[in-house]
């Protein structure tokens, strides 16, 4: 079907006609040339999108008594203006511009969205969509166009609604940064609702009836889902407000319990161990006594020591010698930190792989090199993204990794050793710019996608609606 410029027509003061761009194939309207502008029922109207292309979302109830069938919609913003109504009803309205399908043929129309659950009709057209169209009306009969059903809504292969816009929360102290501006440039290309929310500024409101999370002075509005981007330094609180986030009946990409495994590399190590899944040998002691014993453990020098709680290759040492391992031990445990020391894998000659995990599936890699006289390889020091393939094997490793801490969305860091792929460390709020650079993946596109995937309208099957404006 394409746009037809003008075509004559002739409406019955009762018409079927479909809005394919909304994902409603018949609804039946009542033809109003008393009306100056059209109207379409609509409930749960909320505006977004960007100012140079603001947007609508809302909800149609399109079988009248059926609260049970909705369609999910979201089209192009063009105004809101004061109506009033037949009965002297003065409201303000959002105004969007639509296609109407007339027999085949697709016409132009803009239309206001209001609550007509207590009307017979869902939609409305005005004398100036008649205008527009070049249409004349026959007030003595119906259905002068082709006649629809409200039955392609039953089908099994009724055409499906649009997806339904989400609406969306990022967790961040940084709404600047390149992952950031990936995720809510993803978000907005696919019709979704998308704001970035500073961490710290989220207070909570803890109670039994009505959990709620503050920000700005007044409660944060329900959000389908959370994405948790929480810095290191952010841990403990942050957790808590993904915690509350949960409370409130938000969908979290990455659960609370998730992200607090993997940031503690301790034990993100101890339940990848009784999963399984291989990694460099570790030991970990808290007696300065021990510390002779946790070098030997791990096949004495050279030895890696890290903190188990550090983020981009930060408090990581690499240790020539035993008397240089038990130096930093000794130093890191004078601040109180706590620690392991690692297997250092000479064959990895300072690479590492990184697998972006999405689901069950790895959706892209890149291969970390270090800089040179350094063996850590993560880009915040100084490392080198290049595009790698993978084996079968290190995806399959990576997906079990990151399911067994829970993550969603996790970047798996992996070692190529002389007995096989070992993993390193998971991390819970992985970095996009490099993977999508040396991939060329879309990874934000791909996790906006996988949330879609995971949230689904909620169709309610109320004896009343609950949504429905009494009108007198």
């Amino acid at each position: 079907m394409t746009d037809t410029p003008h075509i004559p027509l002739t409406f019955g003061w009762e018409e079927w006609v479909g809005l394919p761009d909304l994902a409603l194939p018949a609804i039946r309207a009542k033809v109003d040339t008393g009306a100056r502008t059209s109207v379409l029922h609509a409930v749960d109207i909320e505006p977004f999108g960007t100012p140079d292309r603001p947007r609508v979302r809302f909800v149609v109830n399109p079988v009248p008594g059926r609260y049970d069938i909705e369609v999910a919609c979201s089209a192009d913003l063009v105004g809101q203006r004061e109506v009033t109504s037949s009965n002297g009803e003065t409201e303000w309205r959002y105004f969007i511009q639509t296609h109407v399908d007339i027999g085949g043929q697709l016409h132009p129309i803009e239309m206001s969205l209001t609550n007509r659950a207590s009307m017979m009709y869902r939609m409305l057209i005005g004398r100036q969509a008649l205008e527009s169209l070049g249409a004349m009306v026959d007030p003595t009969a119906a259905h002068r166009l082709p006649v629809l059903s409200y039955d392609v809504y039953s089908r099994a292969d009724a055409p499906k609604a649009v997806k339904r816009p989400l609406r969306l929360a990022v967790l961040t102290q940084d709404a600047g940064n390149y992952s950031i501006r990936a995720l809510i440039r993803a978000a907005q290309a696919r019709d979704h609702v998308i704001e970035a929310i500073e961490t710290s500024r989220c207070y909570m409101n803890i109670n039994v009836t009505r959990p709620e999370v503050h920000y700005d002075g007044k409660p944060l509005p329900q959000f389908d889902a959370i994405i948790p981007r929480i810095g290191v330094p952010m841990t403990s609180y942050g957790l808590a407000v993904v915690r509350q986030f949960e409370t409130t009946g938000a969908w979290c990409l990455n659960r609370s319990s998730a992200i607090s495994a993997s940031r503690d590399k301790l034990h993100a190590l101890q339940v990848m161990a009784r999963k399984g899944i291989p990694m460099p040998v570790t030991a970990f002691a808290k007696s300065p006594k021990d510390t002779d014993y946790v070098v030997k453990l791990v096949g004495g020098a050279p030895l890696v020591v890290k903190l188990t709680k550090g983020a981009q290759g930060r408090g990581v040492v690499l240790a020539e010698t035993e008397l240089a391992a038990a130096s930093v031990i000794s130093a890191f445990r004078d601040l109180d930190a706590e620690l392991l020391t690692q297997e250092f894998i000479k064959e990895a000659d300072g690479e590492d792989l990184r697998c972006l995990v999405i689901g069950s599936k790895v959706v892209a890699a890149m291969k970390r090199k270090a800089k040179i006289g350094d063996f850590r390889a993560n880009l915040h020091q100084g490392g080198k993204a290049l595009s790698v393939e993978i084996s079968e094997e290190e995806a399959d490793i990576a997906v079990k990794a990151a399911r067994a801490l829970g993550l969603q969305v996790a970047g798996v860091d992996i070692l190529r050793s002389n007995s096989g792929p070992k993993v390193l460390e998971v991390n819970s709020s992985p970095g996009l710019q490099g993977i999508e650079k040396a991939s060329g993946v879309d990874v934000a596109d791909l996790i906006i996608r996988h949330i879609e995937s995971r949230l689904r309208p909620v169709q309610h099957l109320p004896k009343t609606n609950p949504r429905a404006k009494r009108r007198e």
